[in-house]
């Protein structure tokens, strides 16, 4: 069945390399026998990181901590972001999949292991001032313009609520042509 246990997907990123060369940077050597060590490289090893979508959960956000003040008596940004069933159910697959991939490839001694996961680990962070329809709800109106000052615009990951496992930096482009064309036009019709 391709009916998975969770929502939205994953990708992979990594790389290959021959176990031993590293050494050479490592260690000072001359020599034939430093030369003999460095000419018979050990066996490839092949290691993989995988990127999944987080859900937009509305609770996981930032404010400010009016209660807790920096140095200069500001309020200090508070964050709260937490993994549910969801993510926890694409971890384990994101390890299963890559040792099915990598064993079907013939592979040998194929190992996984979970390095755990922190907020930041994937450092795609979104959502910190949400676009939306209502201002009650979102930081930005539907051309990310800020709703409580019409001459800010936000066009980085803050607006978007969630993305994908692949880069963002394209949308991050294509929004702020956008919003750059709308700041334009109301320019020319003296509303900024």
């Amino acid at each position: 069945s391709d009916k998975r246990d969770f929502l939205r997907g994953f990708g992979y990123q990594g790389g290959a390399g021959r176990d031993g060369w590293s050494r050479a940077v490592a260690e000072l050597g001359v020599g034939g026998k430093f030369k003999d060590a460095m000419s018979r490289p050990g066996g490839w090893s092949i290691g993989a990181t995988a990127f999944g979508e987080m859900l937009p959960y509305h609770e996981n956000r930032v404010w400010l901590d009016e209660e807790r003040l920096d140095k200069w008596g500001m309020p200090v940004l508070a964050i709260d972001c937490e993994m549910k069933e969801n993510e926890q159910l694409m971890r384990k697959a994101m390890m299963d999949d890559m040792a099915e991939i990598l064993e079907a490839a013939g592979a040998r001694n194929v190992h996984t292991w979970d390095s755990g996961y922190w907020p930041g680990m994937g450092i795609h962070e979104m959502g910190t001032a949400r676009m939306g329809r209502d201002p009650a709800t979102s930081v930005l109106n539907e051309w990310n313009q800020v709703w409580d000052a019409k001459n800010v615009f936000v066009t980085d990951g803050s607006f978007m609520t969630s993305n994908a496992c692949q880069n963002p930096s394209l949308t991050y482009m294509a929004f702020t042509a956008r919003a750059a064309d709308y700041a334009v036009e109301e320019l020319k019709r003296r509303n900024l």
